[in-house]
């Protein structure tokens, strides 16, 4: 078993006006840490922890758990909105960098995306 870390752009959506700015994000993944969990680092090292099942649902539907939501946006998008202190995070993704993330877990661990 591997840790994962692929890079994605997302784009950061926020009430300070209509245009969303392009912002990286790293995906990661660590089996030994916990295989069932997904980190998604935010700029400025702002973390999220989420279960990986949260994400893999909320490509294909509404999911939404603890202060975490995900949900698809069209047919090439995916949102995830984080909650937190400070506020709400609404970022959006290409579909595709996220579903190769998940792609890259199940093939760094032991399971494979059939089988859940």
């Amino acid at each position: 078993m591997r840790a994962v870390e692929d890079h994605a752009r997302g784009r950061l959506i926020s009430d300070d006006g209509p245009v969303a700015r392009g912002v990286p994000v790293a995906l990661r993944y660590d089996p030994g840490f916990s295989p069932a969990t997904v980190r998604f680092v935010l700029p400025g090292g702002v973390e999220w922890s989420f279960p990986r099942a949260l994400l893999e649902d909320g490509l294909r539907e509404p999911a939404h758990r603890g202060d975490i939501a995900v949900w698809p946006c069209g047919r090439v998008q995916t949102v995830v909105e984080f909650h937190g202190r400070d506020g709400v995070a609404v970022v959006q993704f290409d579909s595709t960098a996220l579903t190769r993330f998940l792609e890259h877990t199940y093939a760094a661990g032991a399971s494979s995306l059939t089988t859940r």
